[in-house]
């Protein structure tokens, strides 16, 4: 039973074409049994016309509607009363109602379908009644092309709807596919931003401890032992950040916070200071203003700002090089200012990242800044060295 269904749901046509055929038949019985059928060489061609109707109402349901009023029209004037075949004017007027997408075809369906059963009447006026009886007769035959043409337009309508319905779900699926894009891409740029700044700085003092390590290997060996257990920290350090940033990605499970750890803090900015201290690169720090507790979001971006910026003054400014990191509490903001007297960096290491991919430690300090809607600026200093400045906006705690 299921297969003969899928069958007719896949070739409507030729169901239409049996239907045709089988009304074909029923009209030629009425020929044989009623030879009060009108003219015989008009009746064929109706009685054809109309089960060409049928077969074809799903492939071009206006033009056999039309084809259905020039019939009738036929009938009316060659006097070839109703018959079976009739029956594909009810079949048309619901066709056209409920498939076509032009309204002039659906308001002449209904206004053909009301006149058909008066026009009967008045041309082929049933015997010995009266007018009322007339009138109670021509209503009744009105109804069922009323009523096809209204179970017609409700299936149009419900079928609108629903590929309305359709419409919408494809669309916001394709919405959801788009936000879960961005959102994966923002979290790359966000996972990539938490690696870069936790391997790139602890893997730079590392470096640096190491060579002053090699350098005074024979000569200090205490300043060498020193080099050596400041690594081994900075080792340990820069695993226990990682082990936390990748157990966060294997669980899924973020934090509470919305963040990814690791999540370093203002306070820990003067613990950072001190280690770039024990690497070597003399460093001046000061707060200014009164600290108060920052917004999260806030006190990761300034944590990462100082390390970052630490660390390009390690890489780019030179072995006699200082910084200084100031920190000022204004009113609505918390402001940050890094400079070094050093070398200072390439022109294409801060100007969009550079043609050679470089420079991703400054592109990942402007996204952070741009997250929390603040102002960075980078570049040289005047009479050498180079500044980073940046203004966090501070929202209630």
């Amino acid at each position: 039973m299921q297969r003969l269904y899928d069958f007719i749901r896949r070739h409507p046509t030729g169901v239409d074409c049996f239907w045709a055929v089988f009304l074909m038949g029923l009209s030629a019985l009425g020929f044989v049994g009623d030879q009060d059928r009108g003219p015989l060489w008009a009746a064929v061609p109706v009685v054809m016309g109309l089960s060409a109707v049928i077969a074809l109402r799903r492939r071009m349901p206006e033009k056999m509607l039309v084809l259905a009023a020039a019939l009738g029209i036929a009938q009316l004037v060659l006097d070839v009363p109703p018959g079976a075949s009739n029956f594909a004017m009810l079949v048309i007027i619901y066709t056209v109602a409920a498939q076509s997408a032009s309204r002039w075809a659906s308001r002449l369906a209904l206004v053909g379908g009301l006149a058909a059963a008066t026009c009967g009447q008045i041309r082929w006026p049933t015997p010995n009644q009266s007018a009322l009886s007339q009138i109670f007769i021509t209503i009744i035959l009105t109804v069922p092309f009323a009523l096809a043409w209204t179970l017609g337009d409700s299936v149009r309508t419900r079928r609108a709807y629903f590929a309305q319905l359709e419409e919408r779900a494809r669309r916001l699926e394709k919405e959801r596919e788009a936000q879960s894009k961005v959102a994966v891409a923002a979290e790359r740029a966000r996972i990539a931003r938490e690696l870069h700044d936790v391997v790139a700085h602890n893997v730079s003092v590392m470096v640096v401890q190491a060579d002053g390590a090699a350098y005074v290997l024979d000569a200090a060996p205490d300043q060498a032992k020193q080099a050596l257990e400041t690594i081994s920290m900075t080792g340990r350090q820069a695993l226990a950040e990682m082990r936390r940033l990748l157990g966060v990605l294997r669980t899924g499970d973020a934090p509470e916070s919305g963040e990814y750890v690791p999540q370093p803090d203002v306070q820990q900015i003067e613990d950072l200071v001190e280690q770039v201290r024990t690497s070597g690169l003399t460093v001046d720090f000061k707060i200014e203003g009164t600290p108060r507790p920052l917004p999260s979001g806030v006190e990761l971006t300034a944590y990462r700002i100082v390390q970052e910026a630490l660390t390009n003054t390690r890489k780019h400014g030179g072995p006699d090089a200082g910084a200084s990191v100031r920190l000022v509490y204004f009113d609505d903001g918390l402001g940050l200012l890094v400079e070094d007297d050093g070398r200072g960096a390439a022109h294409e290491l801060y100007e969009d990242g550079g043609a050679d991919g470089q420079g991703h430690g400054l592109i990942g300090m402007r996204e952070r800044v741009g997250m929390v809607g603040g102002t960075l600026d980078a570049g040289p200093r005047p009479g050498g060295g180079f500044r980073i400045s940046a203004l966090l906006p501070l929202k209630a705690a």
